[in-house]
């Protein structure tokens, strides 16, 4: 496991509060109420971990496979339906959506191999996650990808925790499946929007995990 270049900065924050707190806490809580300071310690220290968990990235073998759409993220599905996407196809599109609790790896990765053929910002809401209306009223990054098979829209999606969406990819950038697509700091959600009759391997409430699980096949 290593832990995700986005989380250096915040990891050291957080360490050097988590010593400032209890330098203090132990200074002048120590003599009148003892157990009030190991109280502060062991909920900082948590605190600190699940900082240190949160930016992980576990080593993995990557599912490499042309005939299938891998997940862009950890978590669990929570929808999956017909749709009309009005952003880039204009046209009804079957939706998968994940939603990425605190405690899920947040590195997102790319679904499928291709050119990047779209890619947008989108300023929005912070609804929580599960929220229908957060696909298209939250804040949000989309990308499309497009090979000679297929074309798919991975959309990252701010929840009600989640202030800041990062995405790597630029137009005209050929990516690898299993590729780093971006991070979504503290809970979020990822919806991929696939061709209309695409074979769905998931079910409802399944943990899947980024860049190992087969979403669908084409």
């Amino acid at each position: 496991m290593t832990i995700h270049k986005e989380g250096y900065t915040t990891i050291a924050i957080c360490g050097f509060l988590f010593v400032f707190i209890n330098l203090l806490s132990f200074s002048f809580l120590s003599y009148n109420v003892p157990w009030l300071n190991w109280i502060i310690f062991a909920l900082t220290f948590f605190l600190f971990l699940f900082i240190i968990s949160f930016f992980r990235v576990p080593k993995r073998q990557l599912t490499i496979d042309d005939n299938a759409i891998i997940a862009p993220a950890d978590g669990k599905v929570v929808v999956i339906e017909e749709t009309v996407d009005n952003e880039y196809f204009n046209a009804k599109r079957l939706q998968v959506s994940i939603f990425m609790s605190p405690a899920n790896v947040h590195q997102n990765r790319c679904p499928l191999q291709g050119e990047v053929v779209y890619n947008k910002y989108h300023k929005g809401k912070y609804l929580v996650a599960w929220n229908p209306k957060s696909s298209t009223e939250n804040e949000r990054h989309s990308v499309v990808i497009k090979n000679d098979r297929t074309e798919v829209l991975v959309k990252q999606i701010a929840g009600a925790l989640a202030k800041r969406i990062i995405n790597y990819l630029k137009t005209g950038q050929k990516v690898e499946q299993g590729a780093e697509l971006g991070f979504i700091k503290f809970g979020s959600r990822v919806d991929l929007l696939l061709p209309p009759g695409t074979r769905v391997n998931v079910q409802l409430n399944q943990a899947v995990q980024g860049g190992v699980t087969v979403i669908a096949t084409l």
